[in-house]
């Protein structure tokens, strides 16, 4: 079984999917870190973001794999462990550079489909439900207002010892939502039998009750 999440960056969709995941028993794909992983090696190799058939080069030489511990969703990059350094602001707008390139969406693609093929499986992400599994049994998008989705982000950042102005964030935010709603490959957009959950002033544990309820599971 597939379950989607999909939504915009700050909507809480990786807490959200690694306690619907752990609830259900089920595997947890964060796609977002694939690719943000991808940003952060062809960074670190100081190649072009913008070099689309390079980018993909270097994403078909990793791969990945993520088991559940403890409270966190433990991403492995060609067997070893990925940390924190995807996660920062940097990382997050090279991310949506290079997901932007056709060439590096097709060479993950398959990689994304044979996890989630492997097992019963949550996906989050921003084309799940659209590109990567449309026929998944369960799709939902998340979404939250810009500003809570700031003030979620500076307080995370904060607690990683990360410090970034609310004001940056909300603007980095709106940039990342403009990009991934209008390129021309996946842009971000809800599947037509996606049911919506709007993620702003409610509680996790609400919100996970929700989706479990809705995962036709036996």
């Amino acid at each position: 079984m597939i379950i989607a999440l999909d939504g915009p960056a700050g909507a809480g969709k990786s807490t959200i999917a690694l306690q619907v995941a752990a609830s259900l028993g089920f595997q947890l794909i964060d796609t977002g870190a694939i690719y943000r992983t991808v940003a952060l090696k062809c960074k670190e190799g100081s190649f072009d973001l913008h070099d689309g058939q390079t980018c993909a080069d270097i994403a078909r030489d990793l791969d990945f794999s993520f088991e559940i511990q403890g409270d966190i969703n433990q991403v492995f990059c060609n067997g070893e462990p990925v940390g924190d350094e995807i996660r920062t602001s940097e990382i997050s707008l090279a991310a949506s550079t290079v997901s932007a390139h056709q060439e590096v969406r097709a060479a993950l693609l398959e990689l994304q489909r044979t996890l989630g093929s492997a097992k019963d499986s949550v996906l989050e992400g921003r084309d799940i439900g659209t590109v990567v599994f449309p026929g998944a049994e369960l799709k939902i998008f998340l979404t939250a207002s810009a500003e809570e989705r700031a003030e979620r982000r500076v307080k995370q950042l904060a607690e990683k010892g990360i410090d970034e102005s609310y004001d940056k964030v909300l603007q980095e935010i709106k940039e990342r939502d403009h990009k991934d709603m209008t390129r021309d490959i996946a842009p971000l957009v809800a599947a037509p039998d996606a049911v919506t959950v709007d993620t702003t002033g409610r509680s996790i544990e609400d919100i996970v009750a929700q989706i479990v309820n809705l995962a036709p599971v036996q």
